[in-house]
């Protein structure tokens, strides 16, 4: 039965398409989150200016989210998401060419992850609700497993790659570039060339508001209320939405933070150490994706428990990075953390796609994401400068034991034990 239901998934032809190219895509991302926070680390040596680095993507995503899932309700999503990862490709090759020519200096890395995170803003509220127009609601789970699946395999594959390929592109790095520039412009270029797939794909499917526009009620401000009222009127979603973003922000941007600073100060292989760690990371996803089917008929109707579960022995994990000083036994404990995450990814996305009405999605999406893409790297930057205080041990013991705590506190909370027993139809 699950193979007939991922055929008739494949059989679809925009399906194909999208999948095709953001398959591309993702993995071309994974090589700018190694580079990225790398290149940082090569220019200036302080954890504090990652931290930075990443608060100026997060804040014009964490301001202009909302909008951008409120556009994509208006709009069709296939444009939206054209639009901004066309300007998201410019960005990352205009940071290809100022590495590579050696004219890359902090304030345009500034500049450029503003760019990145307006336009990641639109695009991932476009890509969330791009789906549910191609599918119908019974597709949406093998739908799901497929994309969410293929993003684990390139986090298992791609920084693993994205490593390797700044290690080898050091080498013959004029004396008077940052370190490294070589591979870290490669990797950057590479990033840059796997959007052309993606916009692509995009230019050739169409969805169903590209054919009936949706009809425009008041602004863009009045909508984006909307949105909030409506899930914060939906108890067991509202109650996920602030448990995900109180988990982002104690625990999200201290890890986001950490691991790079991780690799280059405590393992061996520099670069490479950091790609195999979130290369492991990605390969457990991928793994939990797996088994999410089996765990989801297992839970039946436990879909909260299931995740507070999980986060709770994800918390313990964490904790243990404190004692890591070999690439190896950091790749075990992430691949560890990435399977229990995993497991409940793809439940956590579906049953929110099959609750929520179809015109309400956009926005939605824009919430989780805001939760996800927003507030964490905005904590990375206290987290960077924490470090100064603190040791890297102790960050990862504090966050790591912040989130057992949070996930078993929230156990007694009845609106995060009953997400997954309202019925799949029931909209928000």
């Amino acid at each position: 039965m699950q193979t007939a239901r991922r055929d008739s998934v494949l059989a679809n032809r925009n399906f194909r398409l999208l999948f095709g190219g953001s398959t591309i895509s993702m993995l071309g991302d994974q090589f700018t989150l190694v580079a990225l926070p790398w290149l940082v680390l090569k220019l200036t040596g302080d954890p504090a200016a990652l931290g930075l680095v990443l608060a100026a993507m997060a804040l014009p995503r964490a301001a202009f989210m909302l909008i951008g899932g409120a556009l994509v309700d208006r709009l069709s999503p296939r444009r939206v998401l054209l639009s901004a990862r066309g300007a998201n490709a410019l960005l990352v090759a205009l940071l290809a060419a100022l590495v590579l020519l050696g004219g890359i200096q902090m304030w345009l890395v500034y500049a450029i992850a503003l760019g990145i995170g307006l336009s990641t803003a639109f695009a991932y509220p476009a890509g969330s609700a791009i789906l549910p127009q191609l599918m119908t609601p019974q597709q949406l789970q093998p739908a799901n497993a497929l994309v969410m699946g293929m993003r684990q395999l390139s986090m298992f594959i791609g920084p693993a790659l994205a490593g390797a390929v700044i290690s080898m592109g050091a080498r013959g790095t004029p004396q008077h570039a940052v370190h490294d520039a070589g591979g870290l412009g490669l990797a950057f270029g590479i990033d840059a060339a796997s959007f052309l797939f993606s916009l692509g794909s995009l230019l050739l499917i169409r969805v169903h508001s590209d054919f009936h526009p949706k009809e425009v009620v008041g602004g863009v401000l009045a909508n984006v209320v909307c949105g909030v009222r409506t899930i914060w009127a939906d108890l067991p979603l509202r109650a996920f939405i602030l448990y995900a973003a109180v988990v982002s922000v104690f625990v999200g941007g201290p890890l986001q933070v950490g691991l790079p600073v991780l690799a280059n100060t405590r393992l061996d292989l520099g670069a490479a150490s950091l790609g195999i760690l979130m290369a492991a990371n990605g390969g457990g996803m991928l793994l939990g994706s797996a088994l999410s089917g089996v765990a989801g008929r297992w839970v039946r109707g436990r879909l909260g428990l299931m995740v507070l579960t999980i986060d709770s022995l994800a918390g313990l994990a964490v904790a243990g990075m404190a004692l890591v000083h070999s690439t190896v036994t950091g790749a075990v404990l992430l691949a560890g953390t990435g399977t229990l995450g995993g497991i409940a990814q793809i439940a956590i996305f579906t049953w929110i796609q099959r609750r929520v009405a179809p015109q309400m999605m956009g926005r939605t999406m824009s919430v989780l994401m805001f939760t996800f893409m927003g507030l964490g790297p905005l904590s990375a930057a206290l987290a960077g400068s924490l470090l100064k205080l603190i040791s890297l041990p102790a960050l990862f013991v504090g966050a790591g034991l912040l989130l057992t705590a949070i996930a078993l506190s929230c156990m007694g909370n009845p609106a995060l034990r009953s997400i997954g027993k309202a019925p799949a139809t029931e909209a928000g």
